[in-house]
Order: C-alpha cells, then sequence, then structure tokens
C-alpha cells in the first residue's frame, strides 16, 4: 500500500522528504506504474527509467514557473503522478481519462502536448528566448531527451542555434541505450565511448571525492573541478561534439542514484548558456521483466506477474492485425525480387519488421527516429535502380512532407510508402493518429494512393505498387484484420487495376463508397438496411488517386444518393476527391453525403469507441443512410457528419 505518493498533491511536496523517502517514494511510483500497465496497453519501461530523474527534476526546480518539455512525451506518467493527477492516475489511456501523453489541458506543469520525437530542444530554447524578451529570464528552461531522438535532425538545429544564442537551456540527455528497439547510428557509437569509457568515468569519480574530503572547500571548488574535467574530455573520449556546437557538456552521470542526480542538477541549474547534463538510465529499471527485454515492455499487452515481479503471463491475442499483413507482404516480395529494400525509423518493431531483418540484414534499413532522411534515402536508392519501400506510421511520415515532394514525386521515382497506423490510433491520441495523410498525399502530382480493405487486398496492392515507374502510397490502421470482404466474396477477388474500384453489391436505393479497412463495417451497415428493404449498393474504393474509371462515376450519378465513408479527416480526404471528381465531370447527382473524422483533433479512448462516437461503425454509416432514404432519424449515438 503507497503510503507517500497519495500525499504529494504538487511537486512542493517533495521539498521536505528525505532521501530515503525520495527511494521510497519511486518504488511507490513504480508500482503505480505497473498497476496501469498491467491493465491496459500503456508506455511501460520508458517510464520505470526516469522515476528518479523526474523525482530529481522536480526537487531542483520549481516547475509552476521554471519550463520543462519532456521529449516525445510517452516517458511523462511519473511526471503526471507528483503534479496533482496520482487520484486519476488509473484512468490513464482511457477515453475520457489522463491522457498518455503530455497535455496542457490536464495541468500548468505540462507545456506542450508533445507525441513526436526531437522537438524538445527547440521548444525549451524558444521558451528561454521569449522569457529573456520579456524580462524573465530568471526562468529556466529544461528539456529532457532521449538518446534514441538526439540523431533527429531537428535536434542538431536546435543545438546549433543554443550555442548560438546563448541563452541559459539545460539539456538531460536521457541515455538508456534504447529508442523504441535497440538505438542506431553513428552518434549511438559515440555516447557508447562515453558511457563505457571506464578509465574517463573513474578519474572523474575520485576526483570528486578528493575535492568533497579537501576542507573548506565548498560548490566553488567543485565548479572548478568541472572546469578541469571538460579539459580532459577531448583526449579521454574525442569529438567534444556538443562542445563544438558551443553546447556544455557535463557527466555521464548515473540516473538512479537520487543523492548524486540531485546534487549534479543543484550544481549546473544557474549556470549560464546552453548546457547538457548526460544521465545514465535504465529503460524498464526497477522492473526485472522490463530490465530484461525493454522492446518488449515498450508497450506490452496487458500482463500479470508473481509476487516476485518476475514471472510474466502475457495475455496475448491470436488475431491478425494489418500491420502483421503488411509485414507478410513486404517479406515476400523480398523473397521475389532482390531489388526491394526495407526502410524504417526506429519502429522495427512497431511495423513487425523483425523477420525481414533477420532474413534480409543487407536490404533493411533501420535509420533512427530520421523520417525526412528515410524519405530521401529511399529516393537515392530508387535512384540507383532498387525499388525500396519505406514503412512508416502515418502521423510520422508528415516529418518528411518536403522530401516527399522534392526527391520523391518531383522526381517521379518508384519509391512505395506503407503508411502503418493510419487512421484512428486509439489510446495513443490526437498526436498519433493518422487522419491526414488521404490529403497530404494525394495532393502530389505523381502520387498513388491507395488503401486496402483487408488483407488480399493489401497483398494485392503493394505487388501491384512494386511495378509502378513512379511513387505509390498504400495507407492501413493498427486494427485487427477485417475478414467480412473475403469471407463474403471469397478468394475470386476483381484485380488490381490503376484507379479502378471493385463493386462489391449493386442497389437502387443508395450507394455507399467505402474507403480502406472500414468497407467492413459499410457491408454491415448495407446487409441491415437490406433486411430493412433498403436495396443498398456498396464499392470498396482502393484507390483514393487516381478517380478515373467512368464506372464509378456512372455509379455515383445513378444512385440517388451516395454515402462516402474514410477513417481520414473531411478536409482534402476521400470524400472530397469523390466530389472533386464528380463536379469535374458535371455530373447530375443526388445528395452527396460525407463520413470521417471531423475538423477537430479526436482525443484519445478505444479506436471503436472513437469510431462509434464519430458515427463510422456499422450503426453510424446505416444511420446516416436512413437518414437520406427518408427513414428514421439516426440515433442520437451515430449522428453522422454532414457537407
Amino acid at each position: 500500500m503507497s503510503a507517500i505518493l497519495p500525499t504529494i498533491a504538487s511537486p512542493r511536496d517533495l521539498q521536505n522528504l528525505s532521501v530515503d523517502q525520495l527511494n521510497d517514494l519511486a518504488a511507490e511510483m513504480r508500482q503505480a506504474l505497473c498497476q496501469v500497465a498491467a491493465s491496459r496497453t500503456a508506455h511501460f519501461a520508458s517510464n520505470l527509467g526516469v522515476v528518479e530523474l523526474c523525482l530529481a527534476l522536480h526537487r531542483v526546480f520549481d516547475f509552476s514557473r521554471d519550463r520543462l518539455i519532456w521529449d516525445t512525451g510517452h516517458q511523462i506518467y511519473p511526471h503526471k503522478l507528483i503534479t496533482g493527477r496520482y487520484d486519476r492516475f488509473d484512468s490513464m489511456r482511457t477515453r475520457g481519462g489522463l491522457m498518455g501523453f503530455p497535455n496542457p489541458a490536464e495541468s500548468p506543469y505540462d507545456l506542450f502536448m508533445t507525441g513526436h520525437a526531437g522537438c524538445s530542444v527547440s521548444t525549451a530554447l524558444g521558451l528561454a528566448s521569449g522569457d529573456f524578451l520579456r524580462g524573465e529570464d530568471d526562468r529556466r528552461s529544461v528539456a529532457v531527451i532521449g538518446d534514441g531522438a538526439l540523431p533527429s535532425g531537428i535536434v542538431f538545429e536546435a543545438l546549433n542555434n543554443a550555442g548560438f544564442l546563448k541563452k541559459r537551456l539545460l539539456i538531460i540527455l536521457n541515455d538508456n541505450r534504447m529508442s523504441i528497439c535497440p538505438r542506431v547510428g553513428a552518434l549511438a557509437e559515440y555516447l557508447d565511448v562515453v558511457r563505457t569509457n571506464p578509465w574517463y568515468r573513474g578519474l572523474r569519480d575520485k576526483a570528486g571525492d578528493l575535492i568533497k574530503g579537501v576542507p573548506m572547500v565548498g560548490e566553488s571548488m567543485e565548479r572548478v573541478f568541472h572546469n578541469v574535467k571538460d579539459s580532459l574530455k577531448a583526449t579521454l573520449h574525442g569529438g567534444m561534439l556538443f562542445e563544438a556546437l558551443g553546447v556544455r557538456y557535463f557527466g555521464p552521470v548515473e540516473g538512479h542514484a537520487l543523492p548524486n542526480l540531485i546534487r549534479y542538477l543543484e550544481l549546473i541549474k544557474d549556470e549560464e548558456g546552453p548546457i547538457l547534463l548526460h544521465v545514465l538510465t535504465e529503460k524498464g529499471h526497477g522492473f526485472k521483466p522490463a530490465e530484461d527485454d525493454p522492446v518488449f515492455f515498450h508497450t506490452p499487452a496487458p500482463f500479470e506477474c508473481d509476487d516476485d515481479d518476475c514471472v510474466i503471463a502475457v495475455k496475448k491475442s491470436s488475431v491478425r492485425g494489418y500491420t502483421d499483413a503488411a509485414s507478410t507482404a513486404i517479406c515476400a516480395c523480398m523473397r521475389e525480387d532482390e531489388r526491394v529494400t526495407v526502410m524504417t525509423a526506429a519502429m522495427c518493431q512497431g511495423n513487425k519488421l523483425e523477420k525481414v531483418r533477420e532474413e534480409f540484414p543487407d536490404r533493411f534499413f533501420d535509420v533512427g527516429i530520421c523520417e525526412s532522411h528515410a524519405v530521401a534515402f529511399a529516393a537515392g536508392q530508387a535512384k540507383a535502380g532498387c525499388r525500396p519501400i519505406v514503412d512508416i506510421y502515418s502521423t510520422f511520415l508528415q516529418r518528411s512532407y518536403d522530401q516527399i515532394f522534392q526527391e520523391v514525386c518531383l522526381q517521379n521515382l518508384p519509391v512505395v510508402f506503407m503508411l502503418d497506423r493510419a487512421g484512428l490510433t486509439g489510446p495513443d491520441g490526437p498526436t498519433h493518429h493518422g487522419v491526414f495523410d488521404l490529403g497530404y498525399m494525394r495532393l502530389f502530382p505523381n502520387m498513388t494512393v491507395l488503401s486496402p480493405a483487408d488483407e488480399a487486398d493489401l497483398t494485392a496492392m503493394l505487388n501491384w505498387a512494386l511495378t509502378q515507374s513512379g511513387p505509390v502510397a498504400i495507407r492501413y490502421p493498427k486494427a485487427v484484420l477485417d475478414t467480412s470482404v473475403t469471407e463474403r466474396f471469397g478468394s475470386d477477388r476483381q484485380p488490381i487495376e490503376a484507379g479502378h474500384c471493385e463493386s462489391l453489391l449493386e442497389g437502387r436505393d443508395g450507394l455507399i463508397i467505402g474507403c480502406g479497412s472500414l468497407v467492413g463495417s459499410c457491408l454491415e451497415a448495407a446487409d441491415h438496411l437490406r433486411e430493412e428493404g433498403l436495396d443498398i449498393g456498396l464499392i470498396n474504393a482502393r484507390f483514393i488517386k487516381p478517380l478515373a474509371p467512368q464506372v464509378l462515376l456512372d455509379r455515383i450519378e445513378a444512385a440517388p444518393w451516395v454515402v462516402t465513408v474514410e477513417e481520414n479527416t473531411l478536409q482534402a480526404g476521400f470524400g472530397a476527391a469523390i466530389l472533386e471528381a464528380a463536379n469535374d465531370a458535371g455530373l447530375r447527382t443526388g445528395p452527396i453525403v460525407r463520413l470521417g473524422i471531423p475538423d477537430r483533433f479526436v482525443e484519445h479512448g478505444d479506436r471503436g469507441e472513437l469510431l462509434a462516437d464519430l458515427g463510422l461503425d456499422a450503426t453510424g454509416i446505416a444511420a446516416a443512410c436512413r437518414k437520406l432514404a427518408g427513414r428514421e432519424a439516426a440515433t442520437s449515438a451515430a449522428v453522422p457528419i454532414h457537407d
């Protein structure tokens, strides 16, 4: 039973705790993390690793006035526990509950809603600069960034600017030797040299002990020691990477030893100019299964453990998702064609590409959290004659928008984009919902955009895409595979042809055009309506761009009304493409109603709950059709989104 944690109403309550009490509090916080992760999918290992760092930061700084930005934000749980949200902690990542990322609507201690890696140094520097301009330069800005995010291009842009502006800024490098998967790249190797140089670290520790033993020597002498230490670094581990950018480097420091961590933070908190404190932590610290397998326990399925927290019984599911189907299809294509390569941005596990990595190590490229580089890198491979597949989450691919335009589409290069996590991603919330890709992809000349209804579609689309001479994007959700279309219509499906849709049902009373994974829900809605006497047609759109074939336009013009359904924003989405095509063809149509994501950011919650709230489940789709057909009004739980 927690004794200290329930008494922490704000970080101010940490000030009167002894070091022993802080360590007890850390243990209680880890227990709270375990309870949440055991009940639902949640970010786990990364949060276990920053408990002491979180406590030390809030002990030394006053973030009711000072500034704190957690990069990426999925390690925010300990911070939430001690900033007045303990009593709501069991609502984490549920609809209406606490968000699994920073959220300014929840607390003034959360300054930005973060969810993408690498931006913390820029925003913290902006805060420092803004405070200086407004005469509030007594405020301190702190950015906590992981070693996995450090290679992101925007980080180096920020460091370069910070070294030039010389504003007071503290960058905490949380080095746990991990991204979601083990980190990659030359910078990771550089950090390993710093982390593992025992002679340098031993010298530092012995010299520090010696100085502390000198009588009548206070903090000023310890500062002198750090200056001496700085002069040794170039000899001991070379490069002086951060120092060369004008950012003073301190560390590395053990990140789970609270007294030492607090002492270092107190020592440097009032230093002028940009400073980087290198903190060594262990992802999953304090929970042995997560320490042993931090990749699996990044966001594990709900689990159970014995009294020693050592025996894990993970509640596994045998169902396959769209990501499983995509990785299987990619692997098959790589076996067929040695020109095919695949690249991911630190998401090998999330994209389920472990088998590809093992079977084709020379043609698998994990570039780290560097999506812009991944796309430009793929363009270079395509120009050299390869057939690269860029497998990146929809929300993260947004970071490479200019490279999609400049390096791929403008050159008309055959790069295949596999947009995982397209649509609503459930409990990850608005930073991760991939609901903009149809809009941002279909705008580019030369780009072809598809969305599969099921595994048969997805496999056929990838095979087709790899035969094309220009860029192709295929988007699919984080969801269990819908099998209803295959079960209903068998394996005798229409082949993939450029721009062609797939007609599933004929009907004279109305037409539903389903896009991607919601086609199964459209089929269910059409079946319900047919039972009620409405003869509803159904089309599996397949292509978002191009929408060329006359057969689709003929069906639209012949229908009394049309409902388009997509798991994407209505602005610039699939329904908008249908309206444009109908207008350009001069069609005389009945009402065309679009169902999709409205013009707002959708909060976190179970994906099924969110779809139902938006009228995008079978019930909501059927309700929209009934309204158009003049039947009973839609229920209050499924209000369609009209033009």
